[in-house]
């Protein structure tokens, strides 16, 4: 994700901040324009102080989960990512209150990813056949609930949210990385592989030409992976154990790293990283002097990339805590990010 600052008094600014730290200005994010928006609190009505254009906020900002705005002009209640939610907690409990906040914030991030990448996104309250809907929920003793996707809905259990549960499911399931943004990623691959391959011929054939049959009985896939995952070789094939399940995991697990690196990416593009370190190492240097979601070759994205991933997991890694990115990119996964990115190229 991008900088942002204040329109007023040019103060950095998080994608979370519904005011200005250094100004008292009001703040939001306009999913229109792409970027923060600032505005006089002294004034009743939300006038940017960009372009004088009126706006409101979101309901959700009521309960401090949401600070994106809506053109005055528009009747809505709710922005483009809230209005994808169709069931939220309980908010009478504060527990899964605070969990709400947390999901919320990861949601966003993903919408905004999806706006980038010019992905098609609507709710399924205006759309039910090709929309695309949210359920937070708690885990019940009488529903099997899980968090995953069917038919455009994305299902994310509560206890994601809760850092204890995170750190018990890393260790019982072996996964080095485990977070609410990764989940909302892998989910929503699953959706839009709905979208752009079942639909396209063209790309469903290349897709199992990289990926495999994903017409192979997937639940008995499933069994057999988790019957026998701690002796499967995967680490030569896939981005992950799990991708290795099936070839629908493959892609969901495939697209969520693929979002991972483009958001780093675009971040290190923002802040104008670089790196240079004092050894001889060319495969280490980089820099991305360009916007990721504007540039056709991945491996160009890549490239600049892998260096300022190195260095920010050395970083965490002198702060005594785990990697950033965990992972290793090897040729085959790709392979399959490079189709991604081409695949989304070529619906622009």
């Amino acid at each position: 994700m991008k900088i942002f600052e204040c329109d007023h008094c040019h103060h950095a600014l998080f994608f979370e901040n519904n005011r200005c730290e250094k100004c008292g200005y009001l703040t939001g994010f306009s999913v229109e324009e792409r970027n923060m928006l600032s505005f006089d609190p002294s004034v009743l009505v939300m006038t940017s102080a960009k372009d004088e254009k009126l706006f409101r906020y979101c309901a959700n900002r009521e309960y401090d989960v949401c600070n994106w705005l809506i053109p005055f002009e528009k009747g809505e209640r709710f922005c483009a990512a809230c209005q994808l939610n169709r069931t939220i907690p309980n908010l009478s409990d504060r527990q899964n209150f605070q969990k709400w906040k947390k999901l919320e914030v990861a949601k966003h991030r993903l919408v905004y990813q999806l706006d980038r990448l010019n992905l098609p996104y609507v709710s399924k309250f205006k759309n039910t056949m090709d929309g695309l809907f949210f359920d937070f929920l708690s885990r019940s003793p009488s529903h099997n609930r899980m968090t995953g996707h069917s038919s455009g809905v994305i299902t994310i259990l509560l206890e994601e949210a809760d850092s204890v549960h995170l750190e018990k499911m890393k260790s019982e399931l072996l996964e080095p990385y485990r977070t609410l943004i990764g989940h909302f990623r892998h989910e929503v691959g699953h959706y839009f592989w709905d979208m752009l391959i079942a639909k396209d011929s063209e790309s469903l054939t290349e897709f199992r030409a990289i990926f495999g049959d994903e017409q192979k009985d997937y639940n008995q896939a499933l069994l057999t992976y988790y019957q026998s995952k701690y002796q499967s070789d995967w680490k030569g094939s896939f981005i992950s154990q799990y991708a290795s399940s099936h070839p629908w995991e493959d892609w969901a697990e495939t697209w969520a790293h693929y979002l991972h690196i483009m958001a780093m990416a675009e971040t290190s593009f923002s802040f104008g990283l670089s790196v240079n370190p004092l050894l001889y190492e060319p495969a280490l240097q980089g820099k991305i002097e360009f916007d990721p979601y504007e540039t056709l070759d991945f491996n160009l994205i890549f490239k600049a990339w892998f260096p300022i991933s190195f260095a920010i997991n050395s970083l965490n890694r002198s702060m005594g805590i785990p990697d950033a990115y965990p992972f290793v990119v090897n040729s085959a996964v790709l392979r399959k990010m490079r189709f991604i990115h081409r695949l989304l190229f070529k619906m622009r």
